[in-house]
């Protein structure tokens, strides 16, 4: 790879540009995966007779491993390196999902989709999107953030339609064998071209300058990891990225990504259109995810995510008032796409301005794990209201309020000083 980072570089084109490619790709494809199941719920319903909580069950408890995992993935990309740890998820993923198509109990769809998918999942997660943005890039780093996250997101979204199809046709087995041959590729593609840091092809990161600090030597995994929750905590910009980041995983993979499919269903749209609304939202995310990138190395990171919550809130307030057409839900869909993980590049940009390029991932880490947290409880919450009550829409309006106090809580941080 050297090669081609000098025959790059002679064209004006840094290899870090190459990476983020392979990164963008991979992470498109490990998000499929953990967005799979929230489209399989009425299928395995169909087949094994289990209810929406019992299903919520398994895709909470992969939702918090996957946030979980976070500061401890970043410890572990940090000590052995982005294309060994990647490698490892793509396995775990991949091997999850193989032999999910053998099962038959619950307690298996809960090891093999909750933890085994869960894990594996959040090896690498947002965590690796950052740590690719922080080491190769210095100049353009919120614009990466961006387009690395939007892939994540997107992803999660985006072959949902396909996945509904053909679950609806062929059986869910079929689509989960379909993520397992992507899963396959992609890690081929990761073994052949990702490296770990700009100085493994003989380069500086982008936009570096001789006055960049050097990076420091990586700790070992776990002490670091729960070193930099330690100092991050005395921190009140910490808690306050930690709750709001609750609040962002609460009102997109806990509650729309999980169960937007089941609640359509509730009002009679078709599964395979439901997925529609979901890949819609993630095109528009993709839109919303990259311009947030582009507009947070520019404006006070604090008022963008003030208002990425408030308008979040008001897209799921509108929600269960609509009529469910395709209208109604087109209209959803877009509004509330532009801002599906919109708030990701602003954190991450006020967590490496407060704790430093070389822990923005540790710290981030552990703000995601916040994400997941929250995520994982508004899964299972919303599905135990639905069997309880027969509606999702308590939830929806929990989850509102949520953003709304989460819009409310950023402009009582300082503003952060330029990284």
């Amino acid at each position: 790879m050297p090669a081609l980072a000098a025959f790059l570089a002679r064209r004006n084109i840094h290899y870090g540009w190459v990476v983020v490619g392979v990164t963008f790709l991979t992470m498109l494809t490990v998000a499929g995966a953990v967005g799979a199941p929230g489209v399989l719920i009425l299928p395995l319903q169909r087949e094994f007779g289990w209810d929406t909580a019992q299903i919520s069950s398994a895709l909470a408890i992969r939702i918090l491993l996957f946030g979980l995992m976070g500061p401890f993935a970043a410890a572990l990309i940090n000590r052995f390196g982005v294309r060994r740890m990647t490698l490892i998820s793509l396995s775990m993923v991949a091997g999850g999902f193989g032999l999910s198509l053998l099962m038959s109990e619950l307690w298996q769809l809960i090891l093999l989709w909750g933890v085994a998918v869960g894990l594996g999942t959040g090896m690498t997660a947002l965590v690796l999107g950052v740590t690719v943005a922080t080491r190769w890039f210095v100049g353009r780093r919120g614009l990466v953030v961006g387009l690395l996250t939007a892939s994540s997101a997107t992803g999660q979204l985006v072959f949902m339609p396909v996945l509904a199809y053909i679950a609806g046709e062929y059986g869910w087995r079929i689509g989960l064998a379909m993520f397992c041959v992507l899963l396959t590729l992609a890690a081929l593609l990761a073994l052949t071209v990702l490296r770990d840091r700009p100085s493994d092809v003989g380069l500086k990161a982008f936009g570096e300058t001789a006055d960049t600090p050097a990076p420091v030597a990586p700790a070992p995994a776990i002490s670091s990891a729960f070193e930099a929750l330690r100092d991050a905590s005395k921190t009140r910009v910490f808690w306050v990225l930690f709750a709001t980041f609750f609040v962002c995983g609460a009102s997109t993979n806990g509650l729309v990504q999980t169960h937007l499919v089941p609640l359509c269903a509730d009002f009679g749209v078709p599964e395979v259109q439901a997925a529609g609304m979901l890949a819609l939202i993630g095109l528009f995310d993709f839109i919303g995810t990259v311009v947030s990138g582009w507009l947070s190395d520019r404006y006070d990171n604090r008022w963008l995510l003030f208002w990425y919550y408030g308008l979040r809130g008001l897209s799921l307030l509108y929600l269960p008032f609509s009529d469910f057409s395709l209208y109604g839900l087109s209209l959803f869909s877009i509004f509330y796409g532009l801002d599906w993980v919109a708030t990701v590049p602003p954190t991450v940009r006020l967590t490496a301005q407060t704790f430093g390029r070389e822990r923005a991932n540790l710290v981030f880490g552990w703000i995601f794990a916040g994400h997941q947290i929250g995520a994982a409880a508004v899964a299972f919450g919303a599905g135990l209201t639905r069997s309880l009550t027969g509606s999702y829409f308590p939830a929806f309006f929990v989850a509102a309020t949520l953003c709304f106090m989460a819009a409310l809580l950023l402009p009582t941080m300082r503003k952060a000083a330029k990284a």
